[in-house]
This record gives C-alpha cells, structure tokens and sequence, in this order.
C-alpha cells in the first residue's frame, strides 16, 4: 500500500488479520509504475494504491481509481495496456510486463539500450556532482527495426537508500532503470503525413517567375507533374492517379496529368455531371469526397487502372470554387481510409493552387509579350517614319543615279519589312512570322513534293498560312477546323484501307472540342509512325498536352507566332525522321531498300 495516512491505516488493520500487509511511501521522486515494478520483483502478491497516487510517467492524470492486483501485481502492469520494464544500469531486463514481452528481439534491445543510456547519463552526473539538477529519467523514441511500428519511451531512475554518514538515508544510489513502452505509430504516421503535406505544398507553390522563363514550357509543366506524382505517391501509395480540371465553357473533365492510367482510360470524356460520368463527374459537381471500397460493386466507376479495386476522388478546390477533381486508385480492396480522405483533400488544395499559379504564370507571360510587342511598335513609329522621309528626299536627290537610287529603295523596303514584323508580332499568337514572303516562294522542295499533311487549327489565318505555304513546297495538304474534325480525318483513312495515309501531322494545342494530346494520340493510334508536331500560343497549354505527348514521341513543339521559316525547318525535318525509319524498318524486314 501506498501511504501512509489514516484511511490507509485502518484499511491495513482490517487486512491485517488475513494477510501480510506492509504500508510504504514512494521514495523520493519515484513514480506509480516504478513502485509497482519493485514490488512486483519483491516478490509482493498484490498491490493496494489510493485514487490520489502522482501521474504515471509522460501521462498528465493521475490513476482515477484504486489499482489492485490480485495474486500478482504484474497483472496490474499487463492490465494497462502499455509496455512495462524493469532493468539494471546495464540495461539487462530483470522484469517485463506481457505486453513488453510481445514487443520482437531487436525492439525490446532497443529499449533496453534506452534504459542503459539513461542510467549512464545519470552517473555521469553523479560523477560531475549535478545529480541535484538532473531530472531523474526522460523520454526517448524507438522504432521497430523496418520502422512499421513507433514507440514512446519514458525511463524513471529507481534509487535505492542507503545510510547515509549521520545516521539518516541517502536515496541517490541508482538500483534499477524503469520504463513505460508507448505505442505511438499511429501519431507519428499521422504527424509524418501532416509534415509530408506542408513540405508537398510548399514544393508546389515554389513556381517563382524567373524559373518559370528560364525553363522550357514543357519542361516547367513537367517539373509539376513529377512534383505532384511524387507526394501523391508518398501520401496515399497509389497505384495509378489521374487529375481533371473542369472547362468552365463545355463543362468537359480535361485530363491533365495521369500516372499509371492505360491508353483507353485517358481517352474516356468525362463532364462534370452528377450522374453517367464516373466518380469524377459526380465529385467534380458535388464538391463532395468520394471513397470507393470496391469499384466492381460501385455503379458510378468507369473504366481506370487494370485491376484497379478500390479509389480515392477528392474535390480541387481554389478559393472555395470547384475546379476539378483528384483521383487514386489501388489494386487493394478497400485501400484508402477516412485519414487518407482528409489528408487527400488538404493536399488537394495545394494541387489547386498549383495549377493555378503556373496558369497565371504563363498568361502573364502572355499578356506583358503582347503589351511589350505593343509598346516597341509605338516607339519604333516615329523614327521609322522619319527614315522614311529621310529616304524620300534622297530618293528624290538621286533621280538619274540607278545604283543610288537602287540603295535607297532597298533601305525603303527594310523599313516597311520592319513595320510588318512588328505588326505581325503585335498580333499575338493569331499569326505567323514571316508568311508573305514564304507565300511569294513558289519553289518546289524535293523533300517535301508530294507529302500528305494534316494540318488542324481553330483559327482559320493560321490554317490558311500553313496550308499554302506547304502546298507551294509541293505538299499536299488536308485541314480541320477543329479537333474533332481531324481525328475524323485520321480515322476515315485507317478505314478507307490507306494506313499511314498522312506523312505528318500538325495541330493546336488548344481548340473548342479536342485538345491537341488528343489529336496526337489518335494518330498514335491509328498510325503509330506518323510525326506530329503541335502548336500553341505562348505556350499557354491548359490540357499540359505538351508533357503527356512528349513522354510518348511527340515531335516538337511551336510557339506562336512564330517564323514561317522554323515550321518549315521542323517540317522537313520530320519527314526525313519518317523517311529514315521507314527505311530502317525495311530493311530489317528483309526487304529491297531504297537506292
């Protein structure tokens, strides 16, 4: 019994007659788990302590009513829940509740190397004579040796009394190391996701301007990705993930970074519709979170990762707006849990406003473009203007002189050469640089007589100067207005028989219906050699077309307005790249080549 006080001492008058009663104090700064430890190795058969005992160790309340153990005190230990030892200053376990016992070999060493530790942390106090100010015990963290399971160790001193030269008792003789085991894994998973989120978000927002010019569009858009991939899979252990932004003109669920996700699953259209659009659609309306224990049993799953089982959609929200949605999968039945619902809607978020920072990003590359390319042309009027009267007045000065008069005019048609450029810079991404004199070249160009080209553009200037362009180098070239149209164009000549009918194709990135990735892989599908090269204005790319089609053979990429004489360069430069692996595959086949 702990005592002593006058309710404890009647209580041991009435137990005294039937058993053997001792009534003790805690020593000194000895704890609730240290008493019952040394009476459990004393060999006590059961242990009585009042409801007003100290805190157990690293616990902030007290034992809330009468511990007793009957027959064997180290049933009170068991009864706990926590691990309990008792060790040397050696650190060799001399007693151990059942639930420390069940603790494997090397964690149980580990914990003993605790309790060595801090026995040696208080002698050598006691050596230095700071014993005074030396806490006695501390806490300490353990893990299992693969980390699946975290443990909280408190370690008490117990000191034994010895006497002491006046006659009293010391109590600073160190006699054995206790220690109270908490299980702490599923805090410390908990804190770890909450450390993984903030340091996930704080990555994703890092999008400052100047990393964004120094890097190539796709290589920025990339950069994200990877970024988001990589947490994600950190996070929630998925299996594939998909991400989907909400076209606010169509309502379309534009797929704009997977991971995992097979051909036919990318290209299935999705709207943000409650009803007949999968998981995502409903989410995607709703705003609300979406777990799907079992997607065979779940009528609102569509078509996803091969042998998915189970899914995890969350809402992207950006100031309280549903803008899209933010899906995993898992080959494991029930894989995702309510933790991971809400883990996944905080880093959700962080998606979000990842997305939307590199968005404004890139407009506002766009928007200062144009508003410089503005600017220059306001400047450059007046000098230009004045150059030209300049000229006039020599051209005037110079009458009768041909080879004067020859420079002179030269100098007038650099002028206006310039005033067009600028014009057509102003413009923005609707033009092309350099198109009226490639239009006055009628020159046939051995590469490329007799190519078929696809060319699809939702703005009929850019589809016009493209395609007369290529037919005065001997092309001979189909258009689409749009997206849908040129998938059509690809399809109907795998269906007319004639595979392969296109020796490239080019295409926007952005157009009303379909998107430039999906141009591209739908000539992947229906013609896997056939070259594409896409378009886009600024490298504004919403659909990040770019990073998804240059992972799987995209050509190249334009930015407009760009200079008529680079598209053709890239141009001849896929069609010898097709001509090359034609060849190459013919003759591994075995095959007459070409001479």
């Amino acid at each position: 019994m702990s005592g002593p006080n006058l309710a404890q001492d009647h209580v041991a008058r009435l137990l005294g007659g039937v058993f053997e009663v001792e009534v003790v104090s805690p020593a000194q700064g000895q704890s609730t788990i240290e008493t019952i430890a040394g009476a459990a190795e004393n060999g006590f058969q059961a242990v009585l302590f009042d409801t007003g005992v100290a805190p157990i160790p690293g616990t902030s309340s007290s034992v809330s009513r009468p511990l007793v153990a009957e027959g064997d005190p180290g049933a009170v230990l068991s009864a706990i829940g926590e691990g309990v030892c008792l060790s040397t200053v050696e650190g060799e376990i001399v007693w151990a509740n059942d639930r420390f016992k069940s603790f494997d070999e090397q964690t149980k060493s580990r914990i003993a190397a605790v309790c060595r530790r801090a026995a040696q942390q208080f002698e050598n106090q006691i050596a230095h004579q700071e014993a005074a100010g030396y806490s006695a015990g501390g806490k300490f963290e353990v893990s299992s040796p693969d980390e699946s399971r975290f443990y909280e160790v408190v370690v008490s001193l117990v000191r034994r009394e010895v006497p002491s030269a006046n006659g009293g008792t010391n109590a600073g003789k160190l006699d054995r190391v206790a220690a109270v085991v908490w299980d702490v894994t599923h805090s410390k998973r908990t804190q770890q996701k909450m450390d993984l989120i903030d340091r996930a978000g704080s990555e994703l927002v890092r999008l400052d301007a100047d990393s964004i010019r120094k890097k190539h569009v796709a290589d920025r858009l990339k950069l994200l990705e990877d970024k988001i991939i990589k947490f994600s899979h950190e996070l929630l252990k998925f299996d594939h993930l998909a991400v989907r932004l909400i076209d606010e003109r169509s309502g379309k669920l534009e797929l704009v970074i997977a991971s995992g996700l097979p051909p036919e699953a990318m290209e299935v259209e999705l709207f943000s519709q409650r009803e007949g659009n999968g998981i995502m659609g409903y989410v995607a309306t709703t705003g609300r979170s979406y777990i799907c224990p079992d997607v065979s049993k779940d009528r609102r799953y569509v078509t996803g990762l091969h042998g998915a089982r189970s899914s995890l959609t969350v809402p992207l929200r950006l100031h309280d707006k549903v803008i899209g949605a933010f899906n995993v999968e898992s080959e494991r039945l029930a894989a995702f849990t309510e933790e991971d619902r809400q883990f996944a809607e905080i880093f959700a978020n962080h998606v979000a406003l990842a997305l939307h920072i590199l968005d404004l990003l890139v407009v506002e590359r766009c928007a200062a473009g144009e508003n410089v390319t503005g600017v220059v042309q306001g400047e450059l009027n007046a000098p230009l203007d004045d150059i030209m009267h300049e000229a006039d007045v020599l051209k005037q000065a110079a009458a009768g002189n041909a080879e004067l008069s020859s420079h002179i005019e030269r100098i007038m048609a650099d002028v206006a050469a310039i005033r067009q450029r600028v014009k057509e810079a102003a413009q923005g991404p609707q033009n092309i640089l350099g198109a009226e004199k490639a239009l006055a070249d009628t020159n046939i160009d051995p590469v490329l007589a007799g190519k078929h080209v696809l060319v699809a553009d939702d703005e009929p200037k850019i589809r016009q100067i493209i395609r007369e362009v290529l037919r005065n180098k001997g092309c001979r070239v189909a258009v689409a207005s749009d997206g849908t149209q040129a998938i059509q164009e690809l399809e109907t000549s795998v269906a007319a028989g004639e595979l392969g009918r296109f020796d490239l194709v080019i295409s926007d990135i952005k157009m009303p219906d379909r998107n430039g990735y999906e141009v591209f892989a739908a000539s992947r599908r229906v013609a896997p050699g056939t070259p594409v090269i896409l378009m886009t204005g600024f490298g504004y790319d919403p659909h990040h077309s770019i990073v998804r089609a240059s992972q799987e053979g995209l050509q190249c990429v334009l930015f407009k307005p760009f200079q008529i004489d680079r598209l053709l360069e890239e141009v001849k430069k896929a069609i010898v790249s097709r001509a090359g692996t034609k060849l190459g595959a013919t003759r591994a086949s075995g095959t007459a080549g070409l001479d």
